[in-house]
């Protein structure tokens, strides 16, 4: 089948591979990019790099915390443009709070809920749409909260002091106070920023994603040409890796680049004199997942595939 320009711009993005790679691999999986991608990873072409931290969507993540409860809210735009119109901005703010009233992750609810302004959430969005003229609509919504304790939020590449590209949420149960959560749940907030984890632990690790994992690591394995026993402990060797580097508490500080996460917080909590525990997060990267519309790929990868 004929391999588009579009389609291998899409696998150079997602895993770094050059173009010509990405050709080949794509031909060998009959275009199918997701196949491509285990496959150029498993001929060690590409990284395993999170597709969400490659795609690319309009709109605002915004969050709003209260003590001990905090939501995050993304609302997408068609246009960078939109995401900067003040009149956008103040419908991601108004919805944010009024999220964060309903105590509940449920989009529909939202939309049915009332506005500050008069009327509900989704007639203000249609509302919205009219005047400015572009298609807009609220993705997703996750809220946290603890029993005691903080939430802290952390906005990155911020257009405001709670809206940006992507928002983060981290619970911390304690007894400790605001002068201790605080900066260690905005640390830990800029850790999962960076980090990207993929579960709080080990345990809460997708299942789908694991089993695609110990596929590609049984591949690799099985190219050794060594026993079966020992491919065997090097597939459970990798999945242990995986494991350890896509969940948080057992993720390295980015801050200090040695110490788990997990003993970061032990730590707070024994020189602050109160137990501290990170029960859940929340990391939102705007449009993550969603599948961006296709642009113009120039005369580059045109003269790559012979057009």
């Amino acid at each position: 089948m004929a391999i588009t320009a579009a389609a291998v711009k899409e696998l150079r993005e997602r895993t770094g591979a050059g173009m010509m790679d990405c050709k080949k691999a794509l031909s060998e999986t009959n275009g199918d990019v997701e196949a491509a991608v285990d496959l150029l990873r498993t001929k060690g072409l590409a990284a395993a790099q999170k597709k969400s931290s490659r795609t690319a969507a309009e709109g605002l993540v915004g969050v709003a915390v209260s003590g001990t409860k905090g939501v995050a809210v993304e609302v997408n735009s068609e246009t960078d443009f939109v995401a900067k119109n003040e009149q956008f901005q103040a419908f991601v703010s108004g919805v944010t709070d009024v999220a964060l009233g309903l105590g509940s992750d449920d989009v529909e609810a939202l939309a049915a809920a009332d506005y500050p302004a008069g009327g509900t959430v989704q007639e203000t969005l249609t509302n919205n749409i009219a005047t400015i003229g572009e298609n807009q609509a609220i993705r997703r919504m996750k809220t946290v909260a603890v029993s005691s304790g903080m939430v802290v939020p952390y906005v990155h590449n911020a257009v405001t002091p709670t809206m940006g590209k992507i928002g983060v949420l981290v619970a911390l149960e304690s007894t400790a106070g605001a002068d201790v959560l605080e900066p260690l749940g905005k640390q830990i907030a800029m850790h999962i920023a960076a980090a990207f984890p993929l579960a709080l632990n080990a345990d809460g690790l997708d299942q789908d994603t694991m089993e695609r994992e110990r596929a590609i690591a049984a591949e690799k394995a099985a190219e050794s040409g060594k026993p079966a026993n020992i491919v065997e402990k090097m597939v459970d060797g990798a999945m242990a890796k995986f494991a350890k580097e896509n969940a948080l508490l057992s993720q390295i500080f980015v801050m200090d680049n040695k110490t788990p996460i997990a003993q970061v917080v032990e730590q707070a909590g024994k020189d602050a004199g109160a137990e501290i525990k990170l029960t859940e997060y929340v990391r939102f990267q705007l449009g993550e997942g969603i599948e961006k519309k296709e642009e113009d790929f120039a005369a580059e990868v045109a003269a790559t595939l012979g057009n």
